[in-house]
């Protein structure tokens, strides 16, 4: 599973539209949906969302299975 599907599942587990999480951590609905549809984030556009869900840059990314490889 890439980042994009990562976002968006996580998106649509809590119910909310793009527009509705875009503003939720301070995007751009736009560039929200850039990153839906296949676009890697900045840097720190990647952290607000991680910090949102509470699940790690690295699983975000898919570079590990572990959604909470963050709290060690």
């Amino acid at each position: 599973m890439d980042f994009s599907e990562r976002i968006r599942r996580l998106r649509r587990a809590e119910h909310l539209t793009q527009a509705e999480f875009a503003k939720k951590v301070g995007l751009t609905m736009r560039g929200y949906q850039e990153m839906e549809l296949g676009s890697l984030p900045r840097y720190e556009n990647l952290l607000r969302i991680a910090d949102y869900y509470d699940v790690s840059v690295d699983w975000l990314m898919g570079r590990t299975e572990n959604r909470y490889a963050h709290r060690g």
